[in-house]
């Protein structure tokens, strides 16, 4: 049919706008004439066999006619020409079309009252087969009581995966070697980390799905930050979606930092302090050392915004790559757990500026480390609390003795830094993870190292990580009159107590 040969005022739309009521699909009834039986036969007439419905329906015949005759004039007016008009339309414009519809409409309900339901029925999409691993089948013989008193049916659809790899890895019988190989860790300290996670990481049941059990949850966890591998690798081998991944690794870290940091990462108190100095002064002769302190850069994917804060300008130019990074500052023990850490300053600041924003700053600061050093390496200012090498030219002896003693002590911090990226390779890397998100699992690797060196874990020698981090002096080296003194005194005191090595004499 050509465009022209189409009135405007021919279109469905158009008619159902300009008339009372919508035209109906089956044999051009109005809607209204369908919906006014629909709803008075449910809820006034449950038995359509009974002679009160029959009463009322001869009734109301009458006034349904009179209100297809009053809103459908047109149609039994003998002045109106319906030659004038295309086929179509002129068949659609029969009076006798709709005359025979409307009878032929209340003949069916005479017939047919029970019949009534389904003149109305919407049409609607053929239901998905249920599949019978995920819908249990019900006995449609089963009792009233016996469906009541059933555990309520799931009713999400989840995914099947496979989880042959995490049954195996957490089957009783499972090597603890190859355990250990995969996981950084023991089944014994695994154990232990679940129990003290379990009330924080714990959840219910519900009528959609069974909750993940805390141990699958923190598997997720440690092996992202063992490994490093990307998520779409851990989901295939834990037989989660990629997205539950990511939130569980998100989770199990708050819950690390919330409930284990508290107890495996803080400051020593007085006895503890005691026992460490006791043992640093073993190992080198300095008296009164608390501490060795180390800063590392843990690379990143370019954040979005405040892009040149991040840009590492010593690694790029090392590298001959672009790198951004985050700096993570650390205190260890003689034994290489951390005691003190300051996670997620830009990877374009110093080691002594890192230093001025950290909480390890604010107690040197207030007088809290009297009588305790901290040592660090030149890229750290001399102040109080904080003990650092000589950094100029023309050393004597005895501040090349010093320097010896000082880098024997720095070397314990940079061997812990060595494991905890060697042990968690995710530090290694950059990580998928968002730039808020990343002190937390910074933190939580740093606790998880506590832990794994307390529990007595070993490192294997291919786990072993070079640390690759560019030391600079700082841009103002002595910061106290005192403690310059204090390291002169030091220096004399390694010397003539034949505590000082012997490489330079």
């Amino acid at each position: 049919m050509r465009r022209e040969d189409k009135g405007p005022s021919d279109t469905v739309a158009e008619k159902q706008l300009h008339s009372p009521f919508a035209y109906g699909q089956r044999n051009r009834v109005p809607i209204y004439a369908r919906a006014s039986f629909q709803v008075i036969y449910k809820t006034r007439f449950p038995n359509p066999n009974s002679s009160a419905f029959t009463q009322w329906f001869h009734m109301e015949i009458g006034s349904l006619q009179f209100a297809f005759d009053s809103y459908f004039p047109d149609l039994m007016d003998p002045n109106i020409d319906f030659n004038g008009v295309n086929a179509k339309k002129r068949h659609r414009n029969d009076p006798d079309n709709y005359t025979t519809a409307f009878n032929d409409l209340l003949n069916s309900i005479m017939d047919h009252p029970n019949q009534l339901n389904d003149f109305d029925s919407p049409t609607t999409k053929k239901p998905r087969r249920r599949n019978d691993n995920n819908y249990p089948a019900t006995s449609s013989s089963s009792s009233p009581s016996a469906s009541a008193s059933a555990a309520p049916q799931r009713r999400l659809w989840v995914k099947d995966r496979s989880k042959e790899f995490w049954e195996r890895c957490s089957h009783p019988d499972f090597p603890d070697d190859e355990f250990r190989r995969r996981f950084r860790m023991s089944k014994s300290t695994f154990n232990f980390i679940c129990n003290e996670l379990d009330s924080a990481v714990t959840k219910k049941n519900t009528m959609l799905r069974d909750a993940i059990p805390v141990r699958h949850r923190v598997a997720v966890c440690i092996w992202r930050l063992a490994t490093g591998d990307p998520l779409r690798e851990v989901s295939k081998r834990f037989g989660l979606g990629i997205s539950t991944c990511h939130k569980l690794v998100l989770e199990v870290c708050a819950a690390i930092k919330t409930v284990l940091m508290p107890k495996f990462l803080h400051w020593p108190n007085e006895t503890n302090m005691n026992l460490i100095k006791q043992e640093f002064e073993t190992l080198s002769g300095i008296p009164n050392v608390g501490g060795s302190m180390y800063t590392t850069h843990i690379p990143i994917i370019a954040p979005k915004s405040n892009v040149n804060a991040y840009f590492n300008k010593r690694h790029t130019e090392r590298n001959q790559k672009t790198c951004y990074s985050i700096t993570v500052q650390g205190v260890v023990d003689p034994k290489g757990v951390f005691t003190d850490v300051c996670i997620g300053w830009p990877g374009s600041l110093s080691d002594d500026q890192v230093l001025e924003k950290s909480a390890l700053y604010q107690r040197a600061s207030r007088g809290i480390l009297k009588d305790v050093w901290v040592v660090g390496n030149s890229g750290y200012p001399l102040m109080d609390g904080v003990l650092v090498p000589y950094t100029h030219q023309n050393l004597t002896w005895t501040q090349h003795a010093f320097n010896e003693k000082v880098g024997e002590i720095q070397g314990i911090a940079k061997d812990a830094f060595s494991r905890l990226k060697g042990r968690w390779a995710c530090l290694q890397k950059r990580t998928e993870v968002k730039l808020e998100d990343l002190p937390a699992v910074l933190g939580a690797c740093c606790v998880l190292h506590n832990v794994c060196e307390m529990m007595g874990e070993g490192i294997d020698q291919q786990w072993k990580f070079e640390l690759f981090d560019d030391e600079m002096v700082a841009e103002n080296p002595v910061r106290s009159d005192a403690s310059a003194q204090a390291r002169d005194n030091i220096a004399h005191y390694l010397l003539h107590h034949g505590r000082a090595g012997t490489t330079f004499l």
